[in-house]
C-alpha cells in the first residue's frame, strides 16, 4: 500500500436562484476534508461551467470565478489529492463528477479498459469512475455498474441537465447526507454545511441508493442491495467536524463518549493523580472533555491553535506533515508549568506529532505528561480513503509485528513501550470493545480494519 490515499468532501446543490456562493460556502465548510485542491461547477443555460484550483476555497477562488459559475445547480470539492470535480461531453450529456473516497482495484479497472481503447489523461480514481458511468445506457445504470466492478469506497455526485446524481457506495464506507431548506435541495459530505448554509438535515443517503437531487427535492432512483453498513468509525474519531451529525451519531457526543471510556479505564485501574486534562486541538478536544466529565480533573487548553494551519495528518508528505505540526500548535506555557497533565489524542499513527508535543510540554515545565488516546493502536492501513498508506508508518506494528492485540497484557506492554518512545509518564488507549461502545453503533454496521484487519466487504 504504497500509493497515495484520497481524503475529501464533496457538496452539491439545487436552488432556485444562482447557487455558486452557496457551494462556495459549502465546501469551505467541508474544507478540513482536505486543503490541496478545491474546485466547483454549475449548470445553467450555457451548460456546464468549471473552475478548480491549487490551494484553499477562501484563497483561491476569485470574485471573477464566482461571477463566471452561473447556473441554479452545482457541485463543489475540496481534495488531498486532484483537481475536482470533472466535466466530460458524452453521450449521455454534459457531466460533471466529484467523489470521495479509493479504488481498491484502479489499476486494473484502467488496465482492462485500456485494452478496449478507452483513453486516460492522468489515470485519476475520478476518471475510472467517470468511464463506467458514461460507458452505459444512462447514470443510473452507470452508477449502478459501480458496484459491481469498483472495489473500495466512494461517495459521488454527478451533476447533469436533471439535476444531482447522488450516491453512496454499497457498503457505506464515505460519509454523504442531504439537507433542504428555503427551495434548496442539498447534499454534502458532512452536516455541517448544511447547518452553516442555515438548512436542515433531513436524513443521510443509504448505502447503495442512488439519489436525484433536483428542484423538486430528492427521489430515491434506484437502492443497489446492500450487504451491510460497514461505516468508517475514524470518522467520528478524528475525520468528520465535531459540529456534524453523521448517520445518526452526533461526532461531538461520540467523542465525548469515547474520551469518557478513557477515564473510565483510568478509574478502574486505581485512578491517576492530575493536575488538568488537556486535548491535543482540534480532533482532541471531544475526547479531553469527555475524559474532564467523567474524571472531574479540570479541564485546561494547553495549546494555542493557529487558525490558518492545515490538519497535519492529512498532509500528502511526512515532512509536510511534520512542518505543519509544528506551525499548528504552540505550548501555553503559564498553564503547563509544574503541572501533571493528562493529554489527550484522537490516534497515534507513525507517534512523530506526540512526540513533539510531550517534548515541547515537558521542555516549558510541566511536571508530568500522560496521553490518552481515543483510538485503539492502529494495525494496518486503510484501503477506502484516510491518509495511512503502509504498514511501515504505523507505530504499533512496530512492536506487535503480527498485527492483532489479542488480550490486555498486550496492550499495556504496547503502551508501556510508547510512553518510553515519545518521553511520556504514561500512555493508554482505549481498547477496540471501549471504542465501539462510546461510538454507540454496533460493531457489525462498522468499519474496523484500520484496527482488526478485517475486511467488512
Amino acid at each position: 500500500m504504497k500509493n497515495f490515499q484520497e481524503n475529501c468532501g464533496i457538496f452539491g446543490i439545487c436552488s432556485p436562484d444562482a447557487c455558486v456562493q452557496d457551494i462556495y460556502q459549502g465546501i469551505d465548510f467541508l474544507q478540513h476534508r482536505g486543503q490541496q485542491y478545491c474546485g466547483i461547477a454549475t449548470y445553467g443555460d450555457q451548460g456546464i461551467l468549471q473552475v478548480t484550483h491549487y490551494g484553499k476555497v477562501a484563497n483561491t477562488m476569485t470574485d471573477t470565478d464566482i461571477t463566471y459559475l452561473k447556473g441554479r445547480s452545482g457541485i463543489g470539492h475540496v481534495s488531498l489529492k486532484e483537481r475536482q470535480p470533472v466535466m466530460w461531453c458524452s453521450k449521455l450529456g454534459e457531466l460533471a463528477l466529484a467523489f470521495s473516497g479509493n479504488i481498491i482495484n484502479a489499476k486494473s479497472l484502467m488496465q482492462e479498459m485500456m485494452e478496449r481503447g478507452i483513453v486516460f489523461y492522468k489515470g485519476y480514481h475520478i476518471e475510472i469512475i467517470s468511464m463506467i458511468i458514461m460507458n452505459a445506457g444512462d447514470i443510473v445504470s452507470g452508477i449502478a455498474a459501480l458496484s459491481e466492478k469498483v472495489k473500495g469506497a466512494y461517495s459521488l455526485v454527478v451533476l447533469s441537465q436533471e439535476g444531482i446524481y447522488a450516491t453512496r457506495d454499497v457498503s457505506g464506507f464515505r460519509p454523504l447526507c442531504l439537507g433542504r431548506g428555503e427551495g434548496k435541495f442539498a447534499v454534502s459530505s458532512e452536516s455541517r454545511a448544511l447547518h452553516n448554509l442555515d438548512m436542515e438535515l433531513v436524513r443521510d443517503v443509504r448505502p447503495g441508493e442512488i439519489v436525484l437531487v433536483s428542484p423538486n427535492g430528492f427521489k430515491t432512483l434506484k437502492q443497489l442491495p446492500a450487504p451491510r453498513p460497514a461505516y468508517c468509525a475514524f470518522e467520528w474519531a478524528y475525520t468528520a467536524s465535531i459540529d456534524s451529525i453523521m448517520d445518526g451519531v452526533y461526532v461531538q457526543e461520540a467523542r465525548n463518549r469515547i474520551g469518557a471510556k478513557l477515564a473510565q479505564r483510568d478509574l478502574a485501574e486505581g485512578g491517576l493523580t492530575a493536575d488538568i486534562v488537556a486535548p491535543v486541538p482540534m480532533s482532541g478536544i471531544g475526547h479531553a472533555i469527555g475524559y474532564h466529565i467523567q474524571s472531574l480533573v479540570p479541564y485546561q487548553e494547553v495549546f494555542l491553535y493557529n487558525r490558518y494551519a492545515d490538519r497535519s495528518y492529512t498532509q500528502s508528505t511526512q515532512m509536510a506533515r511534520e512542518q505543519m505540526a509544528k506551525r499548528k500548535l504552540s505550548v501555553l506555557r503559564y498553564a503547563v508549568k509544574g503541572k501533571r497533565i493528562i493529554l489527550c489524542d484522537d490516534s497515534i499513527v507513525r507517534g512523530t506529532q506526540i512526540l513533539h508535543k510531550v517534548k515541547d510540554l515537558k521542555q516549558a515545565g510541566a511536571k508530568e505528561v500522560h496521553v490518552r488516546v481515543a483510538c485503539p493502536p492502529l494495525m494496518y492501513p486503510c484501503d477506502f480513503g484516510i491518509s495511512t498508506r503502509s504498514y511501515d508508518e504505523l507505530a504499533a506494528r512496530k512492536y506487535i509485528p503480527k498485527g492483532n492485540i489479542t488480550h490486555m497484557e498486550e496492550l499495556r506492554a504496547l503502551e508501556n513501550w510508547v510512553a518510553e518512545n515519545i518521553g511520556a509518564d504514561s500512555v493508554k488507549y482505549n481498547s477496540l470493545d471501549d471504542f465501539v461502545a462510546a461510538l454507540g453503533i454496533p460493531e457489525g454496521e462498522l468499519c474496523l480494519k484500520c484496527w482488526n484487519g478485517m475486511h467488512p466487504a
